[in-house]
C-alpha cells in the first residue's frame, strides 16, 4: 500500500544490468522486470526499486545512503554473496544490538547485511 510520506521505492546505479539481475536473483531471490535497455525494476526485496544504467556506483565513502538487509544467518548470507560474485568491503563487526558486514554487488554498489542473532552458544 502506498502511504504519503513513506519510502516505497529505491533506485541504484548499475554498469551491467544483466550481472545485477543474476547477482540479486541468486543472492536474495529478487525478481526483475526490464523497462527498456537501461532500466530494470526489482521486487520481492521488502521494498520495490530499480537499477538504472550508469557508470557510477553508490558507496558510503562517496556520501551515498546505505541500504541494509536483514539476515537470520549472517555467515550463510555472506557465503552466498561471495559465491555469486559479491565482495566483502567490511568484515563482520559487532554493534549494540547485533552484527553486520558491508559488501559490494558486481557494479561496485555498497550494501550491508545485519543480524540480531548471536552465533555463540549461551553459557550453560
Amino acid at each position: 500500500m502506498n502511504e504519503p510520506g513513506k519510502i516505497n521505492y529505491l533506485e541504484f546505479p548499475a554498469k551491467d544490468l544483466a550481472a545485477t539481475k543474476t547477482f540479486f536473483e541468486a543472492a536474495f531471490g529478487w525478481s526483475f522486470e526490464d523497462f527498456g535497455p537501461e532500466y530494470t525494476a526489482f521486487s520481492n526485496a521488502g521494498i520495490d526499486g530499480g537499477f538504472f544504467k550508469s557508470v557510477k556506483s553508490a558507496s558510503t565513502d562517496a556520501g551515498s545512503a546505505l541500504a541494509v538487509f536483514y539476515s537470520d544467518n549472517l555467515e550463510q548470507t555472506q557465503s552466498t554473496i561471495e559465491k555469486v560474485g559479491g565482495s566483502i568491503l567490511k568484515p563482520t563487526y559487532s554493534f549494540p544490538g547485533g552484527r553486520r558486514f558491508h559488501f559490494c554487488d558486481p557494479n561496485g554498489n555498497e550494501f550491508a547485511v545485519w543480524s540480531d542473532n548471536d552465533p555463540t552458544p549461551a553459557p550453560g
